[in-house]
């Protein structure tokens, strides 16, 4: 299993604490979890070189 997709079962089960959660503080604070495990998961990606760096439009003025 790539570490990837380690990242988004951790994201997954972060979403499904979220569902579960009393209280309002807690709630935020598992997305909050799962948003960080969904970007690390894509930065494993582009470290691993599976998706492209990221473009901004500052770079594809420069491009052009």
């Amino acid at each position: 299993m790539k570490q990837s997709d380690i990242y988004r079962d951790n994201a997954d089960n972060c979403l499904q604490l979220a569902e579960r959660a009393e209280g309002q503080p807690a709630y935020k604070r598992y997305l909050r979890m799962a948003d960080a495990w969904t970007a690390l998961a894509t930065e494993q990606d582009w470290l691993d070189g599976e998706i492209p760096p990221v473009t901004t439009r500052a770079s594809q003025k420069q491009d052009a």
